[in-house]
Formats: structure tokens, C-alpha cells, sequence
């Protein structure tokens, strides 16, 4: 079997999705750093150089291309296998076992993952998107602290972008673990640490995108 033939295998996939992302975990990481500069209370000031250097710096374009790359292979192999166990239960269990086989959200985790791609295609649509188009037109980098300070303000977007973090939230509690689980790295003797650090992973960094539009359409921020 050579390697194309082994990633097109549910374990192949399962190790696409496991691979893919630990990486979209790294950018949560560097995203969520990014984020909190609001909380200096400095009028955007520290965020709006931090989005200054992401925006403009070579490297960080370059990995952002890599990025929408990674992202669309793990959307694509996560409905791939979510499609292929849907097909091999022809005829639905009489009785659901529930949460004794299984947690709900790791069962749901099509579900999830699609309200936070619906999530992304918004943050795309009114911050990256705009500045992006303000650079290639010759425009300049939008200040991007004003600009979430007016978007924030409509009810509907801050509910959505919440709705997301806590769809990110139960994601990353099965997602992080089950990555490590898949590349063979939660030894016994690491088990609970990987998935004690996964835990509070899944609940500080969408603790902290969920707070961003929060503290602006409650005027905690200036």
C-alpha cells in the first residue's frame, strides 16, 4: 500500500484530522494571544500593532496560506468520516446507548464543526475579508480594533461569535485528545496530563474569544 492509498483509509483520514489540527490548535494559540490585547485597556493599541505585525509580515502570510489549506482538508475528512459511519449503519440503532459508550459531543462532532464553519465564514465576512481587499486595493490595513468596536455592537453578530466559542469549546474537548489519541502519543503515562491540559485548552482559549465581543457590546473595553 503507498502512501496515497493509505490517506485515503479511515486511518489515513483520522491522521489527516489529527495533524491538521494540532496545527489549527497552534493558531487558536497565537489568535487567542493576539485577542487579549484588547483587555490592555490602551484603546486597541497593543492588538492593533499585534495585527499590524500578522497582517504585514511575510512568514506569517505565507503560514496563513497553509493555514486555509489545513482547515479545508480537516473540514473535508471530517465530513468524509463522518459520512462513512453514517453509510455503515444502514439501519439505525432501536435503542440509543448514549453517553455510556460515548460523550454527546464526540458523537456530534459534524454537527459542531459545521456551527463553527458557519462562525468562520462570518469572522471572514466582516474582519478578514475587509482588510485583506483595503491591502490588495491599495487602501491600507483597516484599524481593526475601531472595526470590531462598531460590529460588535449588533446584538446578532456578538450572539453568533458566542455561539461559536462554546461550538469550539465542546469541539476541542474531544478533538484535542482524540488527536494525540490518534498519533499514539496519550501513553498511559501521559494520558492524564494530555487530556487534563486538553480540558483547560478547550475552556480558556474559547473563554477568551467568546469574552472579545462580550466586553465591547458591554462597553467594558474603551
Amino acid at each position: 500500500m503507498n502512501w496515497k492509498q493509505y490517506f485515503s483509509t479511515s486511518i489515513g483520514k483520522k491522521l489527516q484530522m489529527s495533524l491538521t489540527g494540532l496545527f489549527l490548535i497552534l493558531f487558536l494559540l497565537v489568535h487567542c494571544y493576539i485577542n487579549a490585547q484588547i483587555f490592555y485597556m490602551d484603546g486597541g493599541k497593543r492588538f492593533d500593532e499585534a495585527a499590524h505585525f500578522m497582517g504585514t509580515n511575510f512568514v506569517i502570510r505565507t503560514v496563513e496560506l497553509g493555514l486555509f489549506a489545513f482547515l479545508f482538508i480537516h473540514i473535508i475528512q471530517g465530513l468524509l468520516l463522518w459520512s462513512k459511519n453514517r453509510s455503515r449503519r444502514s439501519v439505525g440503532y432501536q435503542v440509543s446507548a448514549g453517553n455510556k459508550t460515548s460523550a454527546w459531543y464526540s458523537r456530534s462532532m459534524a454537527l459542531l464543526g459545521t456551527l463553527i464553519l458557519m462562525f468562520l465564514v462570518l469572522h471572514l465576512f466582516k474582519f478578514w475579508g475587509p482588510n485583506r481587499f483595503s491591502q490588495l486595493t491599495g487602501g491600507g490595513e483597516l484599524k481593526l480594533y475601531d472595526l470590531m468596536r462598531e460590529e460588535f455592537q449588533l446584538t446578532w453578530v456578538v450572539v453568533v461569535y458566542v455561539l461559536g466559542c462554546i461550538s469550539l469549546g465542546w469541539h476541542l474537548i474531544h478533538g484535542f485528545y482524540s488527536a494525540f489519541q490518534t498519533l499514539g502519543l496519550n501513553t498511559f503515562k501521559y494520558k492524564g496530563i494530555i487530556r487534563t491540559i486538553g480540558i483547560g485548552f478547550s475552556i480558556i482559549v474559547p473563554l477568551i474569544f467568546a469574552l472579545m465581543p462580550i466586553a465591547f457590546y458591554m462597553h467594558w473595553v474603551i
